[in-house]
Parts: structure tokens; C-alpha cells; sequence
């Protein structure tokens, strides 16, 4: 199979897990139990995503919903946290971006992503712009699994669904993608990664990881 493109998601796939000190750090400043900081943060996280809500919107409507009245200023310290517990590193799959690269591929960024957080990646990391394409979700007002939003990154590559590679950990979002007819793989390890390009027959079309 001919490939073109590959198309990463940001979370979870070129980062590591979420930083646990910045994680730990909002639930002792809202005093909640975890599970009731768990269910409040997602509840409201897609609408971030999708450009409904900024950073300190998010967290107002947070607070809000939780019953909590903090200072404008502790409400910005949150959202600090929020967005550096989003800001890690997946060396390996970094890597494997390169050798994408050097290979010839067309190598893209497709991300669930709200402003806040994309402001601290832009300032942390450096490789970025290494990618052909990036595509954050709330600078379109859509996101993943909306088949729009990956209709746009195909445009932004030129290339068609066939000639496209995509990998995301979330099964919504790679079913989303197959249903375009993107080639698509969900994320879980590296390891996993490479024994599922071998299973594909892709490392014919690209360097495995």
C-alpha cells in the first residue's frame, strides 16, 4: 500500500502520560475528591476542544459547576497546571516522526486541543515545525471525531484518504477516521505500534518505529 501521509494525534500518542504533579496540583487547589474533579474536568473537555470555551472559561464554568469561588488569579495557577500536565514528551514516536521525514513522507499533527494548552507546547517544544501540517482542533471550532475536521487535514496535506495514515489512542477517533477511508491505527505502545504496521504490511511503505 502506497502511503503519503501520517497523521498523529498530540495526547497520549507524541506525548507521555499526563504529568502527575501538575494533575495533583488542581485537585488539592479545588479541594475535591478525585472522582468529582475527574467527572467535572471531562464533562465540559470537548467544548474546550472546539474553541467553545477558552482556558479560564473552562475553568470558570469548573468552578462554577463545583460550587467553588476562587480569585481570578487562582483560577489562572489552575489553568497553568492544566496546560503543563498536557505538556509532555513521547521520544520514541518523535523519533519515528523523523525517520518519517527522512523517508519522504508528509508527517501531520491532528489534535482535540484548547488554547491554553497549545500556547504552553508552542513555547516548550521545539519540533513543532517539523511537521508538513498542524491542525488544532478549537482554531477551527470543530473537533475529532467530526469527519470534518479530518476532510481538512487531508486538504491541508493534499493527499487523499487511501495515500493517509492515521494514529490516535482513542477508538472513536480512529473508527471516525476508517470511516472516511483513512488507513488508521490505535495508539497504546510503541511495541504495539510496530506489531500493527507489521500486521498491516506497512513497513514496505515506511520505516517501522
Amino acid at each position: 500500500m502506497a502511503l503519503r501521509a501520517v497523521v498523529f494525534d498530540y495526547g497520549m500518542v507524541l506525548t507521555g502520560s499526563p504529568n502527575a504533579e501538575a494533575h495533583d496540583a488542581m485537585v488539592r487547589i479545588t479541594g475535591l475528591p478525585v472522582d468529582r474533579f475527574e467527572s467535572l474536568y471531562w464533562a465540559d473537555r470537548h467544548a474546550y476542544d472546539e474553541g467553545k470555551l477558552t482556558g479560564i472559561a473552562f475553568w470558570q464554568k469548573f468552578l462554577r459547576e463545583a460550587g467553588l469561588t476562587f480569585q481570578p488569579a487562582i483560577v489562572e495557577e489552575i489553568n497553568r497546571h492544566d496546560a503543563r500536565m498536557w505538556t509532555t514528551q513521547n521520544p520514541a514516536m518523535l523519533a519515528w516522526q523523523l525517520q518519517l521525514k527522512q523517508r519522504g513522507l508528509l508527517t501531520a499533527i491532528l489534535s482535540n486541543m484548547g488554547d491554553s494548552v497549545l500556547e504552553n507546547i508552542q513555547r516548550e517544544f521545539d519540533w513543532l515545525p517539523r511537521f508538513d501540517v498542524l491542525v488544532w482542533s478549537f482554531q477551527l471550532r470543530m473537533a475529532k471525531p467530526d469527519p470534518a475536521i479530518y476532510h481538512h487535514t487531508l486538504q491541508q496535506l493534499g493527499t487523499r484518504a487511501e495515500d493517509t495514515l492515521f494514529i490516535d489512542d482513542r477508538l472513536e477517533n480512529i473508527e471516525a477516521a476508517e470511516a472516511l477511508g483513512i488507513r488508521a491505527i490505535q495508539f497504546s505502545t510503541i511495541d504495539r505500534l510496530r506489531a500493527d504496521l507489521l500486521a498491516a504490511g506497512l513497513d514496505s511503505a515506511l520505516p517501522l518505529p
